[in-house]
């Protein structure tokens, strides 16, 4: 029995590459223009590092905003690393890019918004069940990768 392809989880890969090429240009040459990025993400992620009290207020999700002022953008295979100001106090955070959300950079009008349907992604990526049954389930287990409209940023 030969196993799908699964677009769904290419799709995800993908666009999270994106995401990272284009914070590595970022890393490299700094915000080119009017360019800035408001990026949602899963701060109950395990990988996901911030700040206690941040944490504390933003227990489910944070959106986060790197534009005028961020400091020591570091981008890795599986996240990146940077410090944002929250109200006068320099934060380090590190951002899992399974754990992001929305990604969008309002200055060309471009989104993505990566839809959980529960489940993680990577549990197994040789089986898409781990428990071996093929209850045709795997849908409801699986993230899209859409473009959002900027209307849900707008005020």
């Amino acid at each position: 029995m030969s196993t799908p392809i699964d677009y769904g989880k290419l799709m995800h890969r993908a666009m999270r590459g994106l995401i990272q090429e284009v914070l590595t240009g970022v890393q490299k040459n700094g915000l080119p223009g009017a360019h800035h990025f408001l990026i949602t993400f899963d701060t109950t992620h395990p990988d996901a590092q911030l700040a206690d009290w941040l944490r504390d207020r933003y227990p489910e999700e944070m959106t986060v905003v790197m534009q005028h002022w961020f400091d020591g953008l570091e981008v890795m295979d599986d996240g990146f690393a940077v410090t944002l100001n929250f109200g006068e106090s320099p934060e380090p955070l590190y951002i899992p890019y399974d754990a992001i959300q929305t990604f969008v950079d309002p200055s060309v009008e471009f989104g993505l918004r990566f839809d959980s349907h529960g489940g993680d992604e990577d549990e197994d990526d040789d089986d898409p069940d781990p428990s071996g049954r093929d209850d045709g389930d795997h849908e409801t287990r699986k993230r899209d990768a859409q473009v959002v409209s900027l209307d849900s940023f707008r005020k």
